[in-house]
Protein backbone atom coordinates (compact mmCIF):
# COMPACT_ATOMS: atom_id res chain seq x y z
CA UNK A 1 0.00 0.00 0.00
CA UNK A 2 1.35 3.57 -0.68
CA UNK A 3 2.73 5.67 2.06
CA UNK A 4 0.67 8.69 0.47
CA UNK A 5 -2.30 10.30 2.16
CA UNK A 6 -5.16 12.21 -0.13
CA UNK A 7 -7.93 14.62 0.28
CA UNK A 8 -11.08 13.04 -1.28
CA UNK A 9 -14.14 15.95 -2.25
CA UNK A 10 -17.00 13.54 -2.62
CA UNK A 11 -18.98 16.27 -4.39
CA UNK A 12 -22.99 15.86 -4.63
CA UNK A 13 -24.91 14.70 -7.84
CA UNK A 14 -25.82 17.00 -10.39
CA UNK A 15 -22.91 16.76 -12.82
CA UNK A 16 -19.47 16.88 -13.62
CA UNK A 17 -18.84 20.68 -13.93
CA UNK A 18 -21.39 21.56 -11.21
CA UNK A 19 -19.97 18.81 -8.65
CA UNK A 20 -16.50 20.14 -8.78
CA UNK A 21 -17.50 23.79 -8.13
CA UNK A 22 -19.87 23.18 -5.36
CA UNK A 23 -16.53 21.03 -3.66
CA UNK A 24 -16.27 22.19 -0.51
CA UNK A 25 -13.47 25.10 0.15
CA UNK A 26 -11.57 22.90 3.10
CA UNK A 27 -11.45 19.47 3.87
CA UNK A 28 -9.64 16.96 5.94
CA UNK A 29 -6.72 14.18 4.60
CA UNK A 30 -7.82 10.72 4.73
CA UNK A 31 -5.91 7.52 4.13
CA UNK A 32 -7.17 5.61 0.93
CA UNK A 33 -8.97 3.06 3.06
CA UNK A 34 -10.92 5.73 4.48
CA UNK A 35 -12.03 7.24 1.00
CA UNK A 36 -12.58 3.92 -0.44
CA UNK A 37 -15.02 3.19 2.42
CA UNK A 38 -16.85 6.62 1.95
CA UNK A 39 -17.42 5.99 -1.46
CA UNK A 40 -17.85 2.38 -1.45
CA UNK A 41 -21.92 2.71 -0.72
CA UNK A 42 -22.51 5.00 -3.49
CA UNK A 43 -20.82 2.08 -5.98
CA UNK A 44 -22.71 -0.18 -7.55
CA UNK A 45 -22.17 -3.07 -10.04
CA UNK A 46 -21.94 -1.46 -13.24
CA UNK A 47 -20.05 1.88 -12.00
CA UNK A 48 -17.28 3.30 -14.16
CA UNK A 49 -14.63 5.63 -12.91
CA UNK A 50 -13.01 8.41 -15.14
CA UNK A 51 -9.83 9.66 -14.36
CA UNK A 52 -8.56 13.21 -15.45
CA UNK A 53 -4.95 12.79 -15.52
CA UNK A 54 -1.91 14.18 -16.73
CA UNK A 55 -0.93 11.26 -19.40
CA UNK A 56 -0.15 13.51 -22.59
CA UNK A 57 -0.39 10.44 -25.64
CA UNK A 58 -3.96 10.04 -23.87
CA UNK A 59 -4.91 13.98 -24.13
CA UNK A 60 -3.02 14.36 -27.43
CA UNK A 61 -5.09 11.39 -29.22
CA UNK A 62 -8.07 11.99 -28.13
CA UNK A 63 -8.17 15.62 -27.21
CA UNK A 64 -9.97 15.51 -24.30
CA UNK A 65 -8.70 15.94 -20.21
CA UNK A 66 -10.43 12.05 -19.85
CA UNK A 67 -7.27 9.60 -19.35
CA UNK A 68 -8.60 6.41 -17.92
CA UNK A 69 -11.71 4.69 -16.94
CA UNK A 70 -12.23 1.54 -14.68
CA UNK A 71 -15.07 -0.57 -14.16
CA UNK A 72 -16.84 -1.17 -10.74
CA UNK A 73 -18.09 -4.65 -9.50
CA UNK A 74 -20.10 -5.65 -6.39
CA UNK A 75 -18.37 -9.04 -4.83
CA UNK A 76 -19.28 -9.48 -1.26
CA UNK A 77 -21.12 -6.17 -0.86
CA UNK A 78 -17.27 -4.49 -1.80
CA UNK A 79 -16.00 -3.18 -4.87
CA UNK A 80 -13.83 -4.10 -6.91
CA UNK A 81 -11.83 -1.99 -9.94
CA UNK A 82 -11.17 -3.48 -12.83
CA UNK A 83 -9.14 -1.35 -15.76
CA UNK A 84 -6.59 -2.24 -18.53
CA UNK A 85 -3.28 -0.16 -17.63
CA UNK A 86 -0.03 0.97 -19.16
CA UNK A 87 2.64 -1.52 -18.14
CA UNK A 88 0.18 -3.88 -16.08
CA UNK A 89 -2.77 -5.25 -18.21
CA UNK A 90 -6.00 -6.14 -17.26
CA UNK A 91 -6.33 -6.26 -13.58
CA UNK A 92 -8.89 -5.97 -10.83
CA UNK A 93 -8.25 -4.82 -7.54
CA UNK A 94 -9.54 -3.96 -4.35
CA UNK A 95 -11.11 0.39 -4.30
CA UNK A 96 -8.69 1.36 -1.75
CA UNK A 97 -5.81 -0.06 -3.97
CA UNK A 98 -7.18 1.22 -7.32
CA UNK A 99 -7.39 4.72 -5.76
CA UNK A 100 -3.52 4.60 -4.66
CA UNK A 101 -2.82 3.88 -8.09
CA UNK A 102 -4.46 6.42 -9.65
CA UNK A 103 -2.94 9.64 -7.33
CA UNK A 104 -3.05 12.27 -7.85
CA UNK A 105 -5.99 12.37 -10.30
CA UNK A 106 -9.06 13.40 -10.40
CA UNK A 107 -11.97 10.87 -10.53
CA UNK A 108 -15.17 11.14 -12.15
CA UNK A 109 -18.45 8.69 -10.66
CA UNK A 110 -20.90 7.43 -12.54
CA UNK A 111 -23.23 5.18 -12.25
CA UNK A 112 -26.07 3.28 -14.31
CA UNK A 113 -28.88 5.36 -15.18
CA UNK A 114 -30.89 2.07 -14.39
CA UNK A 115 -29.66 -0.68 -11.65
CA UNK A 116 -28.20 -3.46 -13.86
CA UNK A 117 -30.43 -6.63 -13.37
CA UNK A 118 -29.18 -9.67 -11.60
CA UNK A 119 -28.42 -11.03 -15.24
CA UNK A 120 -26.64 -8.71 -16.36
CA UNK A 121 -24.40 -7.88 -13.75
CA UNK A 122 -23.35 -11.34 -13.81
CA UNK A 123 -22.47 -11.30 -17.19
CA UNK A 124 -20.81 -8.17 -16.65
CA UNK A 125 -18.55 -9.51 -14.05
CA UNK A 126 -17.70 -12.64 -15.96
CA UNK A 127 -16.45 -10.76 -19.12
CA UNK A 128 -14.31 -8.50 -16.95
CA UNK A 129 -13.20 -11.58 -15.25
CA UNK A 130 -12.24 -13.12 -18.43
CA UNK A 131 -10.05 -10.56 -19.92
CA UNK A 132 -7.31 -10.63 -16.96
CA UNK A 133 -3.95 -10.76 -17.77
CA UNK A 134 -4.35 -9.35 -21.33
CA UNK A 135 -1.77 -7.41 -21.99
CA UNK A 136 -2.14 -3.23 -22.38
CA UNK A 137 -1.68 -1.78 -25.70
CA UNK A 138 -3.40 1.78 -27.38
CA UNK A 139 -1.56 2.02 -30.79
CA UNK A 140 -4.13 0.69 -32.45
CA UNK A 141 -6.65 3.01 -31.32
CA UNK A 142 -5.22 4.74 -34.58
CA UNK A 143 -6.21 2.52 -36.82
CA UNK A 144 -8.94 0.93 -35.02
CA UNK A 145 -7.99 -2.69 -36.02
CA UNK A 146 -8.08 -5.19 -33.27
CA UNK A 147 -4.95 -6.79 -31.33
CA UNK A 148 -4.05 -9.00 -28.49
CA UNK A 149 -3.86 -5.92 -26.24
CA UNK A 150 -7.05 -3.66 -24.48
CA UNK A 151 -6.84 -0.14 -23.50
CA UNK A 152 -8.87 0.93 -20.69
CA UNK A 153 -11.70 2.28 -22.66
CA UNK A 154 -11.68 -0.66 -25.25
CA UNK A 155 -11.73 -3.03 -22.18
CA UNK A 156 -14.84 -1.01 -20.81
CA UNK A 157 -16.81 -0.70 -23.84
CA UNK A 158 -16.80 -4.79 -24.96
CA UNK A 159 -17.34 -4.97 -20.89
CA UNK A 160 -20.96 -3.12 -21.94
CA UNK A 161 -21.00 -4.67 -25.19
CA UNK A 162 -21.10 -7.82 -23.45
CA UNK A 163 -24.35 -7.35 -21.81
CA UNK A 164 -26.33 -4.99 -24.52
CA UNK A 165 -25.95 -1.57 -22.83
CA UNK A 166 -23.66 -0.13 -26.14
CA UNK A 167 -23.15 -0.74 -29.04
CA UNK A 168 -19.64 0.64 -30.69
CA UNK A 169 -18.64 0.07 -34.15
CA UNK A 170 -14.91 -0.03 -33.64
CA UNK A 171 -14.50 -0.39 -29.56
CA UNK A 172 -10.67 0.01 -29.96
CA UNK A 173 -11.49 3.60 -31.51
CA UNK A 174 -13.33 4.50 -28.37
CA UNK A 175 -11.64 7.05 -25.91
CA UNK A 176 -12.15 7.88 -22.38
CA UNK A 177 -13.68 10.87 -23.29
CA UNK A 178 -16.09 9.34 -26.19
CA UNK A 179 -17.16 6.93 -23.46
CA UNK A 180 -18.11 9.71 -20.96
CA UNK A 181 -19.88 11.16 -24.12
CA UNK A 182 -21.77 7.81 -25.64
CA UNK A 183 -23.04 6.73 -22.12
CA UNK A 184 -24.65 10.28 -20.95
CA UNK A 185 -25.77 11.75 -24.22
CA UNK A 186 -27.87 8.20 -24.29
CA UNK A 187 -29.07 8.24 -20.53
CA UNK A 188 -27.49 5.03 -20.12
CA UNK A 189 -25.07 6.45 -17.17
CA UNK A 190 -25.49 9.60 -14.98
CA UNK A 191 -22.41 11.22 -13.14
CA UNK A 192 -22.24 11.16 -9.26
CA UNK A 193 -20.09 13.78 -9.04
CA UNK A 194 -15.83 13.79 -8.25
CA UNK A 195 -12.84 12.34 -5.75
CA UNK A 196 -9.77 14.33 -5.97
CA UNK A 197 -6.86 12.44 -5.08
CA UNK A 198 -4.09 14.51 -3.89
CA UNK A 199 -0.92 13.43 -1.78
CA UNK A 200 -0.53 16.43 1.38
CA UNK A 201 2.24 18.32 1.14
CA UNK A 202 5.93 16.69 2.88
CA UNK A 203 7.89 18.48 5.00
CA UNK A 204 11.08 19.75 3.31
CA UNK A 205 14.03 18.61 4.95
CA UNK A 206 16.58 21.04 6.57
CA UNK A 207 19.83 20.81 5.46
CA UNK A 208 22.90 21.03 7.60
CA UNK A 209 24.55 23.84 6.06
CA UNK A 210 23.62 25.78 2.78
CA UNK A 211 25.90 23.20 0.62
CA UNK A 212 23.73 20.35 1.67
CA UNK A 213 20.23 22.56 1.63
CA UNK A 214 20.91 23.01 -2.10
CA UNK A 215 21.48 19.56 -2.83
CA UNK A 216 18.45 18.46 -0.81
CA UNK A 217 16.46 21.40 -2.99
CA UNK A 218 17.91 19.66 -6.24
CA UNK A 219 17.15 16.36 -5.05
CA UNK A 220 13.51 16.97 -4.32
CA UNK A 221 13.09 19.46 -7.76
CA UNK A 222 14.55 16.43 -10.06
CA UNK A 223 11.98 14.08 -8.21
CA UNK A 224 9.31 16.06 -9.07
CA UNK A 225 10.43 16.71 -12.79
CA UNK A 226 11.01 13.30 -12.99
CA UNK A 227 7.48 12.19 -11.73
CA UNK A 228 5.83 14.59 -13.72
CA UNK A 229 7.81 13.59 -17.02
CA UNK A 230 6.40 9.87 -16.06
CA UNK A 231 3.06 10.89 -15.78
CA UNK A 232 3.09 12.66 -19.02
CA UNK A 233 5.21 10.44 -21.48
CA UNK A 234 4.65 7.04 -19.52
CA UNK A 235 1.43 7.82 -18.16
CA UNK A 236 2.16 6.17 -14.48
Amino acid sequence: MHAWMLMAVLAMPGGVEQASASAPAAASFVTYEQAARDLSPRLKTGSLLFNKGDCLAVRMYTVSPYTHVAAVVIEAGEPVVYDSMNRVGVRRQSLADYLTSQSPDLLHVFHPTRELTAEQGRAFSKYLDSQLGRPYAVSHYLTGRRCKGVHCAEYVTDSLMSIGLLHAERPSKVSPASLVTGITQANIYTADGTIELRPPPRPTPVGENRCHQLWIDTKLCLGKCCGKLSGWFLCR
